[in-house]
């Protein structure tokens, strides 16, 4: 392969990608344009074309991109298979990875829930294996409506201060729990 090709080829992309989350700041993924997503780019359409098929195959790459990153920082832990439910990560990626995850939630794939996983296991432990699903839908909903909220105002809290927000949840959780009669909690 030809070196020079590909750090040419990897510099379009980059410029294309930019200038897609740029876009996607102020307008609807409907409603940009190849054409006009390559004038500002300052790039030529068969560019475009020879790495996606169209915005939407634009829009998944810089998806995977992310989720692969944030895969990256808990690679460890997916590897050696435990959760530390260290979100204190999570929340240092996000600060410093705004723009993409603003563009991941107004692309909509906060629904998919792919950016970060649920302790199944502590959620057993936690509600005596009842209603975890349910459980896990709220934790899920709760999360990412808070990292919104996060990303909204600038991150203007620190990330250690969301994750004591998030630690906190927990700590309730077991504060609820341990107050119960035996056969309450939910």
């Amino acid at each position: 392969m030809n070196t020079p090709n590909n750090k040419r080829k990897k510099e379009s992309i980059a410029r294309i990608e930019q200038v897609f989350i740029d876009l996607l700041q102020t307008k609807e993924l409907g409603e940009i344009s190849v054409s006009e997503l390559c004038k500002k780019a300052g790039l030529n359409r068969t560019t475009f074309y020879a790495n996606y098929q169209d915005v939407y195959e634009l829009a998944d790459s810089i998806r995977d991109k992310l989720e692969s990153n944030v895969r990256e920082l808990y690679r460890e832990e997916i590897t050696q298979g435990f959760n530390s439910n260290d979100y204190l990560k999570l929340f240092r990626h996000i600060r410093d990875n705004q723009i993409f995850y603003k563009t991941y939630f107004k692309l909509g794939y906060d629904n998919q829930y792919k950016i970060f996983t649920y302790d199944s296991a502590l959620a057993r432990q936690h509600f005596q294996n009842r209603f975890v699903e349910y459980h896990m839908e709220f934790f899920k909903s709760g999360i990412t409506r808070i990292i919104k909220m996060w990303l909204e105002s600038g991150c203007r809290e620190s990330p250690e201060d969301m994750f004591e927000i998030i630690q906190s949840e927990y700590r309730g959780r077991e504060e609820f729990f341990s107050q119960q009669e035996p056969g309450q909690g939910g």
